[in-house]
């Protein structure tokens, strides 16, 4: 049974939390990959950057609905998601921008586990590591080149 180990990429394109948005988009669509690792200034993996988190920065601003009764204000939606949403429309960084609950696998993880993970989780990569250290990743491609092994 093949293995994260056996399947992984592991010359990765990685950014870091300061990287700025522009720059991501160069990097984008200069090395044709939809996802990329972040890593931290310690070298450590810190969140993941999408295609999708950089195309969000252009989508309108919802503005929640809320309620004044008095001197007070009620929000009718969740505040915090309004205010996660105006980080991310806003954002000049990579740290402001990735997401930060990052699915990964270990060396030893399945192909198959790997998989469910991508599904379960709308992943489109799964990095590979020990601990915090990035050891590579696993993309969509690299199942679909292992299904021919």
């Amino acid at each position: 049974m093949l293995k994260a180990k056996d399947i992984m990429t592991t010359k990765v394109l990685t950014v870091t939390e300061e990287t700025g948005v522009e720059e991501l988009a160069r990097l984008f669509d200069e090395r044709g990959v939809n996802a990329m690792p972040v890593l931290d200034k310690a070298g450590d993996l810190v969140g993941i950057v999408t295609q999708t988190d950089l195309v969000e920065q252009d989508k309108p601003l919802h503005i929640p609905t809320v309620i004044s009764i008095f001197d007070w204000v009620i929000y009718l939606e969740s505040e915090k998601n309004f205010k996660d949403e105006l980080a991310k429309i806003t954002a000049r960084t990579v740290g402001s921008l990735c997401a930060r609950d990052v699915v990964t696998c270990s060396p030893e993880t399945l192909v198959s586990e790997i998989a469910e993970l991508m599904v379960e989780h709308k992943a489109h990569l799964i990095p590979v590591v020990d601990g915090k250290t990035l050891l590579g990743v696993v993309a969509r491609l690299d199942i679909i080149r292992s299904m021919g092994r």
